[in-house]
């Protein structure tokens, strides 16, 4: 049985109707979707780009898995625990879907590794260091860190390669490719929503403004500098393989970095907690701790662990952020005031190890779950 889910994604600055609170807070929060989701195990689909789906999950506090599927739009199954999303993906991995669709790989669910009980080896980072984390996201990677040595797996620092590169050249350059000109295309004639006029405004800028705003910027904000100047896209066909090619490459060296590790699977931050409506397209450099996988395309999933106690609150007034410009500030600003809200860690594996992520994910809900649940 599947709920029919809207996530609000880039909400107006009111609730709007679709919109709900977390039974947890008394604010109004972007990331809901509406209820009402106790009906059943399976929560619903949703498609992530940014890794919106990740982020509408985290003021839920359930599970969410997002499979295969670059850069590219992919759903990705939500729902009130780990063994769920199993189920569902035993549904879709199955032969009956190739016979439904040709172009599906008829790539059974793999029980054995899903079932299986050895030792990991688990890559782990605090901190993506392009968007420092809150102190919430950085107590839940080092809990569940805690839990999972305590457990028996190996846990081994890493450090995500070259994240300005990848974040500026090879996502933002992607996605805004064709200077987007998809997107205003879709938006022409239509009502922007507030939090995405920001955006459309700059897209609309001619190139030239483009460069000049960008060449000023570079002494106060040199990487919103160089984000406009990704803006103004690729240029030509040529550029656009070039990038595609660029992806690529990234994608081979953050896996040799993962195999000389010797890792089996990586737990790092998931971006949290909610935010104030209207403030994802103002701090939208952090979504990158959750993008950077569908930059990657690697299996990736969230897990609440904790949640926001006073004593982050407390810390998070001594936030700076790394470049200390606006995108820093908004981010403090839209996660303030979020005591009791849950607040998640993610799993990831590498491409085609959908069940090993799901087995992880497993083991960090069971630990979790063993010493009292979400705290």
């Amino acid at each position: 049985m599947f709920c029919q889910m809207r996530v609000c994604l880039q909400a107006p600055h009111r609730l709007g109707p679709g919109c709900q609170l977390h039974p947890s807070s008394t604010l109004d929060m972007e990331g809901m979707a509406p209820g009402p989701l106790p009906l059943a195990p399976i929560r619903g689909l949703g498609p992530t780009v940014r890794g919106q789906v990740l982020r509408a999950e985290r003021m839920q506090g359930i599970c969410l898995f997002r499979p295969l599927c670059a850069v590219t739009t992919v759903a990705g199954p939500m729902a009130k625990d780990v063994e769920s999303l199993a189920l569902c993906l035993r549904a879709l991995l199955s032969e009956n879907m190739h016979r439904l669709d040709a172009t599906v790989p008829p790539l059974p669910f793999r029980e054995e590794v899903y079932a299986s009980s050895r030792r990991l080896r688990i890559g782990y980072y605090e901190s993506d260091n392009l968007t420092q984390p809150s102190p919430s996201m950085t107590r839940a990677v080092r809990l569940t860190s805690k839990l999972l040595q305590d457990a028996g797996h190996q846990l081994i620092p890493f450090s995500v390669p070259r994240i300005e590169y990848a974040f500026i050249h090879l996502f933002t350059g992607g996605l805004y490719a064709d200077g987007g000109a998809t997107l205003l295309e879709k938006l022409k004639g239509d009502i922007v929503d507030p939090s995405m006029q920001g955006l459309v405004s700059q897209l609309c800028l001619p190139d030239p403004v483009k460069r000049f705003l960008a060449g000023i910027l570079r002494f106060t904000e040199p990487l919103t500098s160089q984000l406009l100047e990704e803006l103004r896209g690729v240029g030509t066909p040529k550029k656009l393989w070039e990038q595609h090619t660029a992806v690529e490459e990234y994608q081979q060296e953050f896996i040799a970095k993962w195999r000389s590790l010797d890792l089996d699977v990586l737990l790092a931050p998931a971006l949290g907690p909610a935010f104030y409506i209207g403030y994802p397209a103002k701090a939208a450099r952090s979504s990158f701790y959750l993008a950077l996988y569908n930059l990657l395309n690697f299996p990736a999933g969230v897990v609440p662990v904790t949640t926001v106690t006073p004593q982050d609150e407390e810390e998070l007034a001594f936030y700076r952020g790394y470049y200390g410009d606006g995108s820093d500030k908004n981010f403090q600003e839209a996660v303030s005031g979020s005591v009791g809200l849950p607040v998640t860690v993610q799993c990831i594996a590498l491409p085609w190890e959908e069940e090993l992520c799901l087995r992880f994910m497993k083991e960090v809900e069971t630990l979790v779950k063993d010493q009292g649940g979400p705290k």
